[in-house]
């Protein structure tokens, strides 16, 4: 009966422990101080922990052999070998104090030292019982060697300083695991007299202790007689510590993305982050006298998407300036920077190859009349001239041709979020700078230029699972390997004119291939460029937004991204890309093609030059740069097949120029052959082909007018080189007949307005516009 009894009250005494188990557990969660790491293990910045203290997270693998021998000898011999509580210990502490009458020993264990620290309590039989139960619940749920972790990083050592990693590195400098015997036992014997030996002001007291320690160690054979003499002998100078503070804005972003977390690891490379600071701010403080206080640089490891260095400001304490702005996550406008991009979208459509002729003309596009940052015109340019020299009117003609929605579907898909949140308000003058993009996302986008294309997310923290490794990660496909090598190959051009003023065959040129990009009104100074190894993204101008005349991309922005590059990857081994070996279809390739079109070679092309092309994709078309017109014997009268006498005719070739090129020859007075006029007695009418393209007005705009001060309307147009007259009709009346290339004013009247312009080849074309008094 009585072993019932005993089997029952046994039971009940383990579901009352149970449940108080269950609905007491000990509190071990402890607001620690977020630690910033850098790759190789090193604290990069630290935080204080919510109450304001200094406790840092002691990892596992930072509990050396020597620091943990030394701590258990001294504080808990037994530690492995008892269950939270060492009763012999306790027994005789119990007697000792009887016998003195007073506390002269607590006989506390690391685990109940633990519990203490974790819940503070009077020093009483009633506290100590509790802490007695409570270690025992400890010991329950946690290992021996997460205890110890427990309460080594919660001892105290004066002031706001608890934890044996956060005494580390505020007093030492150095992580726990690069201490010394002598150092490691110092901080073992501060805990006990946290307010008398006092570090910094009681140095010649500590050693005294740390030596008596030191002795006993040696007595107990716990070390070997050298490393014991050595440490005995070991100077003690140590002193408060600033903490850590590197990296300071992207330690920030961490610590607002993870919080909670004690330790987080940035992949982060402590020589090359510092490399980039010193560099960043030594070149701010030069260009401060320009009216120029500001930069941010981030650094790519091409190969795994890794950011090795995070530069938001030049100083994070300048407040003049917003030092504190984080220049990486700041929306700027990216100026020329994004046209790479619209070029290898372009050579993936097959519109152009690196040698098709562009026309670098005036062009009206529905009103939006974009310039060249030179204001000048440069007639038919190749394809990598265009964008080697960063020329806006070939630009904005290929994303007309490709379409502001597919470009801004491309943007998105490689994550740019605020040209996300823009899209429904943005047109062609986004890739002159007129849209919103940040650092990040401009540098990912050329480490996807330097990936063949494949945009991935960039990598701010290691990787703590195996599976989340960059190189696993699936990245999106924005150009395919051809395109991404035409772009780089492109890029890799140094006879250009954002090439800054005094590099010119200067062995300060690094091998890159880099694109500069000036906002409008001069706010922003971008230069990204990139090799095998690495992309570096530079942004250099003012968070206040403040326009400087002398900011640009060529000469603010990249001497600092050369500056980068020679100091972090000088002489590079990595080799340079190559021509990628993809499928058949989409494999590069060269061919021959006419220098005046980039188009395949026609009759009137002799001189044909090799381009690359993208097998299957790039257009294939024979060259029409100039085409075959039937004269008279002196050239002053051209026929067509209708009217060609059977005998007496000449076959001659003229240039087919572009109407818009023809224009710009003409008003810039290049001389170029003209077709002869049309035999005046041929009363064939053409037609079929385009009419002259009206350039002003503009396509269903509408147009206000003053009703007392009516202010006359400019019509303007540009015609085939073969046209010598045009006629203008104002509601299919006939209006005024005048040159190609000349103004023409009429003052309108309010209503519907339908334009009209022929040629002297019966071609035309029509516009409405809408005209209303004010």
């Amino acid at each position: 009966m009585w072993k019932s009894r005993v089997v029952k009250t046994l039971i009940g005494i383990g579901l009352i422990g149970f449940a108080l188990d269950f609905f007491f557990p000990v509190p071990t969660n402890v607001p620690y101080s977020t630690l910033i790491a850098a790759r190789d293990g090193s604290i990069l910045h630290a935080f204080l922990s919510r109450d304001d203290k200094w406790r840092m997270y002691a990892e596992l693998d930072e509990i050396t052999p020597t620091l943990r021998d030394a701590i258990l000898f001294k504080e808990d011999k037994y530690f492995r070998y008892h269950l939270g509580f060492n009763p012999v210990a306790m027994l005789r502490a119990t007697f000792r104090n009887l016998l003195k009458g007073r506390r002269t020993s607590g006989a506390s264990t690391i685990t109940m030292q633990t519990v203490r620290l974790l819940e503070p309590r009077e020093r009483t039989y009633g506290s100590k019982f509790i802490e007695l139960l409570r270690a025992i619940q400890l010991e329950l749920h946690y290992s021996k060697d997460e205890i110890l972790q427990l309460y080594l990083n919660l001892i105290p050592y004066g002031s706001n300083i608890e934890g044996l990693k956060s005494a580390s590195l505020l007093y030492f400098g150095k992580p726990p695991v690069l201490l010394s015997l002598a150092e490691i036992t110092t901080l073992t014997i501060i805990p006990n007299r946290p307010s008398s030996l006092r570090l910094g002001e009681r140095n010649a007291l500590v050693v005294q202790e740390r030596n008596r320690w030191l002795t006993r160690f040696r007595t107990a054979n716990l070390f070997n007689e050298t490393t014991i003499t050595d440490a005995i002998d070991e100077p003690l100078t140590v002193r408060r510590r600033a903490a850590p503070q590197l990296a300071p804005h992207l330690s920030r972003r961490l610590r607002a993305s993870f919080p909670g977390e004690p330790v987080i690891h940035a992949t982060l490379r402590p020589a090359v982050q510092a490399t980039a600071e010193r560099i960043v701010q030594n070149y701010a403080n030069r260009i401060r006298a320009l009216g120029v206080h500001n930069a941010a640089v981030l650094v790519v490891d091409n190969q795994t998407q890794e950011v090795v260095s995070y530069v938001g400001s030049a100083n994070f304490n300048d407040v003049y300036d917003g030092g504190q702005v984080d220049g990486v996550r700041a929306v700027r406008s990216p100026g020329s920077a994004l046209k790479p991009l619209l070029y290898g979208l372009a050579f993936d459509a097959g519109f152009i190859t690196p040698k098709t002729k562009l026309a670098d003309v005036p062009t009206n596009f529905a009103g939006y009349e974009p310039d060249n940052y030179d204001r000048r015109f440069n007639g038919p340019v190749t394809a990598e001239f265009a964008l080697g020299n960063s020329l806006n009117l070939p630009a904005v003609a290929l994303l007309h041709e490709i379409g502001v929605t597919p470009f801004i579907a491309t943007l998105r898909r490689a994550s740019f979020s605020t040209i996300k949140k823009q899209a429904k308000g943005l047109g062609l003058s986004m890739i002159l700078g007129g849209c919103g993009v940040t650092l990040e996302e401009m540098t990912r986008l050329y480490v996807g230029f330097a990936n063949n294309g494949e945009v991935k997310p960039l990598q701010f923290r290691m990787a703590v699972d195996a599976t989340l490794s960059p190189k696993k990660q699936t990245g999106v496909p924005i150009l395919s390997p051809a395109a991404a090598y035409l772009v780089t190959y492109t890029l890799t051009q140094i006879t250009r004119p954002d090439l800054p003023n005094n590099f010119d065959n200067s062995y300060h040129l690094p091998r890159i291939a880099w694109k500069t990009g000036t906002s409008y009104g001069r706010r922003d100074a971008w230069s990204i460029g990139y090799n095998q190894r690495y992309t570096i993204g530079v942004w250099v101008g003012n968070f206040s937004g403040a326009g400087v005349a002398e900011l640009s991309g060529a000469n603010t922005a990249t001497p600092l991204l050369f500056q980068l590059f020679n100091a972090l990857d000088d002489n590079s081994s990595n080799g340079w890309f190559r021509n990628p070996k993809g499928s058949a279809a989409l494999q590069l390739s060269s061919r021959l093609i006419c220098p005046e079109t980039g188009d395949i070679p026609g009759e009137f092309c002799p001189n044909p030059v090799t381009d690359y092309f993208i097998m299957g994709v790039s257009r294939y078309r024979r060259c029409q740069h100039r085409k075959a017109v039937f004269t008279n014997a002196a050239g002053t009268i051209s026929y067509c097949a209708h009217c060609r006498p059977d005998s007496g005719s000449v076959r001659r070739s003229y240039p087919n120029l572009a109407p818009e090129v023809a224009a710009f020859y003409q008003s810039s007075h290049v001389p170029f052959e003209r077709i002869p006029p049309h035999n005046p007695v041929c009363e064939r009418i053409f037609g079929g082909s385009e009419g002259p393209l009206i350039t002003s007005l503009n396509e269903g705009s509408e147009y206000f007018i003053n009703p007392k001060q009516p202010a006359e309307m400019e019509l303007g147009c540009q015609a085939a080189n073969d046209v010598q007259e045009v006629y203008w009709y104002l509601n299919d009346k006939l209006y005024r007949k005048a040159l190609p290339t000349q103004t023409v004013f009429f003052r309108p009247r309010p209503g519907r307005l339908k334009i009209s312009c022929a040629d002297d080849k019966g071609r035309h074309s029509d516009m409405h516009v809408v005209v209303k008094n004010e």
